[in-house]
């Protein structure tokens, strides 16, 4: 155990009204589980973490752990906050493969999950932990959504995936991979097969265009798919990227370690939308970040921007006469992603909102009955924590759905 797992541990107050698990998205117990480890009880504190959050292990790496626990810790006052993220990823990777999962007696009810990412992997550990029989159906090669196709491996190494898939499937989860439902199989089919309940976590993996001239040229790429399958890209030298989200940091850092030597970032404000690590580690590695530039087009031979004009406080104020032609051998565009829309073209009564997100209530249910969905394909592009918390309250919308269908047969 690093000794400074310890120190930090020793490092909390144990507050009474603990900011940083107020701040924390799921409400993560953080003070019981630091007692917990303090008093060597790592299995036990593991077993909160898990039961709270299954996906503990990939959240304290990938979290924004500055906006969030560690951000808000009262130690902050002596700029000496409790890592807490340090503690987290030590007990859950201690935990996940020593854990026993209990689960509930069998109850031989069929519950269905569309799309194996992070929300869809909480449903499935929650509801078999219930005693119901889970099958995900994901249309990719492995279960992770955005872990395995999104984050590259030096953030989220590709083998913490794994883990999961091999516990998923030792506690009987089914994952039935690269089977797109909404193509040769439609919610309907799944009903059909005995399926009491659906979950859709199928996330947003469609990008987002920026309805300019050039978006079709051979040398525009989008991030979603280039964070998919970077082996699939030769980008060259140079790289302009559209964008400073945190996607845009993940394909800058990509581009750069797999060989291109110039690579800049452009914003038409001054704003940074992606967390503060994220743009140091970006800049630490070679990029650049370059303001006040809207995108125009995209030729041949590389973007073209409006330069802008800005006030004393930094809002735009106009644009200059003269284009900006910028030469680069690839442009990533990174903007932001939507949800794909066969579910709803395939599925009679699946309604979705102007910007195809699905329509849901508060039990997390659909316009359909029995099919629940939550994370981005119902908020839109958001955080891993924030796809758990959500599709924990889903899990109990489908329990409460599922008693009642019972309910109603015994009557």
């Amino acid at each position: 155990m690093g000794l400074h797992i310890v120190n930090e541990a020793n490092k909390c107050l144990q507050c009474k009204k603990p900011l940083c698990s107020s701040h924390c998205p799921i409400t993560t117990s953080i003070p019981q589980v630091i007692s917990l480890f303090k008093e060597g009880k790592i299995m036990e504190a593991g077993e909160i973490l898990f039961e709270n959050n299954p996906l503990s292990l990939v959240c304290s790496i990938v979290c924004d752990h500055e906006a969030q626990c560690l951000g808000n810790c009262i130690m902050n006052r002596k700029n000496n906050p409790v890592r807490f993220c340090d503690i987290e990823k030590f007990i859950s990777d201690f935990y996940l493969d020593r854990m026993e999962f209990v689960k509930k007696p069998r109850k031989n009810i069929m519950v269905a999950i569309i799309g194996g990412g992070p929300a869809g992997m909480t449903v499935a550990f929650k509801m078999i932990k219930e005693g119901y029989d889970v099958t995900i159906f994901d249309e990719k090669n492995t279960i992770g959504g955005v872990l395995q196709y999104g984050i590259p491996d030096f953030r989220l190494p590709k083998s913490l995936m794994q883990r999961y898939y091999d516990k998923m499937e030792k506690i009987g989860i089914k994952i039935r991979n690269n089977t797109a439902v909404g193509g040769a199989l439609e919610i309907k089919d799944l009903f059909r097969d005995g399926y009491k309940a659906v979950f859709v976590g199928t996330g947003v993996w469609r990008a987002k265009t920026l309805g300019i001239a050039g978006e079709s040229m051979p040398n525009v790429h989008f991030s979603v798919d280039y964070l998919a399958n970077p082996n699939g890209h030769k980008l060259g030298e140079s790289v302009a990227i559209i964008g400073m989200g945190n996607a845009a940091m993940d394909v800058a850092r990509t581009a750069l370690r797999r060989g291109s030597r110039t690579v800049r970032l452009y914003a038409r404000s001054k704003r940074v939308a992606a967390n503060s690590v994220e743009v140091e580690s970006a800049k630490l590695e070679g990029a650049e970040f370059i303001f006040g530039k809207a995108i125009e087009s995209i030729t041949y031979d590389g973007p073209v921007f409006k330069t802008a004009i800005f006030d004393d406080e930094g809002n735009v104020t106009g644009y200059e006469k003269e284009l900006d032609y910028v030469d680069a051998d690839s442009t990533i565009i990174s903007v932001s992603n939507g949800p794909k829309n066969k579910l709803v073209l395939t599925t009679e009564g699946l309604r979705a909102s102007d910007k195809g997100l699905l329509i849901v209530d508060e039990n997390c249910m659909t316009t359909v009955e029995g099919v629940f969905a939550a994370g981005d394909v119902v908020h839109g592009s958001k955080t891993v924590v924030d796809a758990v918390a959500q599709a924990k309250v889903a899990v109990e919308g489908m329990l409460r759905y599922l008693e009642d269908l019972e309910a109603k047969k015994i009557e």
